[in-house]
């Protein structure tokens, strides 16, 4: 079990700290709440929970939940067949309950409320969530009663869980702001405006959505760009944008003489929704404010009140985790792909030769990264081709795919010998001076020949055979010359293969992100290449390559495409 120093120092406690979203999604839960995995061992709790339960984590952490704190009004174990929370966990659904009990520290025992619902944060995958708050029916009647709020506790607990769980699982800011409107309008509202801080520090008003009947209608012309943020004004959207405290709004509050730009596109804004009551809240990470959320009544009746504004607070405040890991990814993602793009080279012109490369980005951020090609000039006149796929799915594949590809030029261009000589040099280099542990790639010399027809000669180490097409249509993979990964072969041979290649053929090579698909053999993503490029092969090789593209590339494709193209002059 995890120690003190394994925990988080702020916030919920990790037995193995997957993800500090984690942390933070269960630290912004205004209930007592804790993960158990697929056993129903506790992995993750908040503080509220170590308060309410009288516990540590370090007491909770690693523990079966329900053996430690599952008990009957008398103190008494449940029996697991007797135990709700059991029996909903083991179903894997969503459940709650108005009246349980848990066991505290101090031996006595703790009437509470609960809700269970699977959690599908990436990082805790297989994970269910447990919110729960304490009932003290004693003290009920000697408190004022509070004033009536938005929904009741259980479903509000309900409502955070499941903004947690569907805005934490998309790393796509649109999806995540459609996921959000969906949740709020129009069980709170019936309009929903999000206005975000871009990185330039700009305000962009980005959402402006009605609930009109079932339907969720989009206003585009009350959106776009929104003037700056006033540093001292007092009126509720531009405290929110400043990261202060939720406010309630209503036309009124905005009828007065303007103070910002931003008052004035507020009255504008209330007089074309007719919205009669709007509670602002600020959406933020734990780095910045992000941008405010603005929940409206035009037709809904009643307004908001102080007491609602805590739930949209915390709606808001998931939102702002939500996001900015979003932004995260998508920043991760556009420096991924500016370094591959830098890095992978422009082709060089040969007479009679005709190239065509393409490189396509996976969907994914963090699955950009090692794939690549490259064609040079060689020093006795012939041109390398070459293609790969470093090991890994990250900046460091592509900066791997850099070391490896620079020094495949600097010793193909200094030893004038077969491609698997130069690989073989290759192979003891990657094992001692770079941090690249395993990796795929042909290369390959293309040459004429004294009768004038162009010569192939290649080596593989372990990567998809290049495909040979006739212009007539006649497809083949060329499987010579193949050997073990670049990494593994340190001294072993290699072997080379060669063929010429026919006038008005085309040579293709690529990775393995355009043949594999989840469900389908490799075979099957062979024969589908095959298939495609044959019927293809009178097209203009550009033409050739981007149609390839489009119909072989498999539709759950997670990884990155690299490929290159190559065609053979026709017979004069």
């Amino acid at each position: 079990m995890a120690g003190p120093e394994d925990t988080q120092s702020h916030g919920s406690r990790l037995l193995s700290a997957p993800a500090a979203a984690v942390a933070e999604v269960l630290e912004a839960i205004g209930a007592g709440a804790y993960l158990v995995d697929e056993q129903g061992r506790i992995v993750a709790v908040n503080s509220r929970a170590e308060q309410f339960l009288d516990r540590p984590a370090e007491d909770l952490l690693g523990h079966d939940a329900h053996d430690l704190l599952h008990r009957d009004a008398h103190g008494h174990p449940l029996p697991r067949t007797q135990c709700r929370m059991r029996l909903a966990f083991h179903a894997g659904r969503t459940a709650q309950a108005e009246e349980d009990h848990f066991a505290r520290g101090d031996g006595s025992v703790l009437p509470i409320a609960w809700l269970i619902t699977p959690f599908d944060l990436r990082e805790c995958a297989g994970s269910t969530l447990v919110l729960f708050h304490a009932r003290h029916p004693r003290e009920a009647d000697t408190r004022p009663e509070p004033a009536a709020t938005l929904l009741p506790d259980l479903e509000r607990l309900a409502l955070l869980a499941a903004t947690t769980t569907q805005l934490t699982s998309t790393l796509d800011v649109e999806e995540a702001l459609r996921r959000l409107v969906t949740l709020v309008v129009p069980r709170l509202a019936d309009w929903v405006i999000i206005d975000l801080i871009t990185e330039r520090d700009e305000v962009w008003r980005t959402v402006v959505v009605e609930a009109a009947g079932d339907a969720l209608v989009a206003h585009e012309e009350l959106q776009g760009p929104m003037p700056p943020i006033p540093e001292e004004s007092p009126m509720p959207l531009s405290r929110a944008l400043r990261g202060v405290a939720s406010t309630l709004a209503g036309p009124q509050t905005y009828q007065g003489p303007p103070d910002s730009g931003i008052a004035v596109e507020q009255r504008r804004l209330f007089d074309a929704t007719a919205i009669h009551s709007a509670a602002i809240a600020p959406i933020r990470s734990t780095r910045a404010v992000l941008g405010a959320l603005t929940l409206g009544r035009a037709r809904q009746p009643g307004d908001f009140n102080t007491a609602d504004l805590p739930l949209i607070e915390d709606i808001a405040r998931r939102a702002g985790l939500a996001l900015d890991n979003a932004r995260l990814y998508q920043r991760q993602r556009k420096v991924a792909e500016t370094m591959q793009n830098h890095l992978l080279p422009q082709m060089p012109r040969v007479s009679g030769l005709q190239m065509a490369v393409r490189y396509l980005p996976a969907p994914d951020a963090s699955q950009v990264g090692g794939d690549w090609y490259d064609a040079f000039s060689l020093s006795d006149g012939a041109t390398a081709l070459a293609i790969g796929d470093v090991v890994g799915h990250d900046l460091e594949a592509a900066a791997g795919m850099a070391q490896v590809r620079n020094m495949l030029r600097a010793y193909a261009w200094a030893l004038q010998e077969p491609p698997s000589r130069i690989v073989e040099r290759l192979d003891e280099a990657v094992l001692h001076i770079t941090d690249v542990t395993m990796a795929t790639m042909i290369l390959a010399r293309v040459e004429e020949t004294d009768g004038g027809r162009w010569k192939l000669s290649w080596t593989n180490a372990g990567h998809p055979p290049p495909l040979l097409i006739s212009h007539d249509g006649l497809a083949d993979y060329l499987t010579g010359g193949h050997g073990i990964l670049l990494g593994t072969g340190v001294g072993k041979p290699r072997t080379d293969a060669t063929a010429l290649l026919p006038p008005g053929s085309t040579l293709l090579l690529y990775t393995d992100g355009l043949i594999e698909e989840p469900g389908h053999t490799l075979d099957e993503g062979l024969q589908r290449l095959r298939q495609h490029a044959a019927a293809l092969a009178h097209r203009p090789l550009t033409s050739f390559t981007d149609q390839l593209l489009r119909r072989v590339r498999p539709a759950a494709n997670d990884d990155d495409v690299a490929l290159l193209a190559l065609r053979a002059p026709s017979r004069t």
